[in-house]
């Protein structure tokens, strides 16, 4: 098991990083949200009420990547070079899934922000459509944000 270098005696507190060299970083991770395929042909076609889907979710991801810190407790404030979030449209259309690549020259990591960015990208496209997705009794039978994950870190 590794060693959890956010908690020394019992208390969190943050890596102390200073000792690391500078080097560019990114990260990318995905996402994937399951809507019906009614709500899908609706942002495809840019009939929701709310506005472009797509175009909103990105600037949100974008948003969110830049703000990492600031809602993630021992995260690292540091400084975003790029961001950029990305969405296709499920081969069976059953979902959109989203990408967000991060990328930072620092002394840590930047797979929080992508995380952070995809999140709330995906976040954003259910809040838009969430009135769509509801059935007779209320209910979001066939939606959900699932596999939220880092596909990729390069180091140097």
């Amino acid at each position: 098991m590794p060693e959890f270098t956010h908690i020394e005696n019992d208390r969190a507190s943050m890596v102390d990083i200073s000792e690391k060299k500078d080097v560019s970083r990114q990260a990318t991770a995905g996402g994937r949200i399951y809507l019906r395929p009614e709500t899908l042909d609706a942002i495809k076609n840019g009939d929701v009420i709310k506005g472009n889907v797509l175009a909103t979710a990105r600037v949100a991801g974008i948003m969110a990547a830049k703000h990492t810190s600031n809602l993630i407790p021992m995260c690292h404030p540091i400084p975003v070079s790029s961001v950029s979030v990305d969405f296709e449209f499920g081969e069976d259309e059953s979902y959109i899934e989203a990408k967000c690549t991060a990328k930072t020259f620092g002394r840590t990591g930047i797979e929080m922000e992508a995380l952070t960015g995809v999140s709330v990208a995906l976040l954003t496209v259910w809040d838009m459509v969430k009135s769509a997705e509801k059935d007779e009794d209320g209910q979001y039978p066939e939606t959900g944000i699932e596999d939220v994950h880092v596909i990729e870190k390069i180091k140097g």
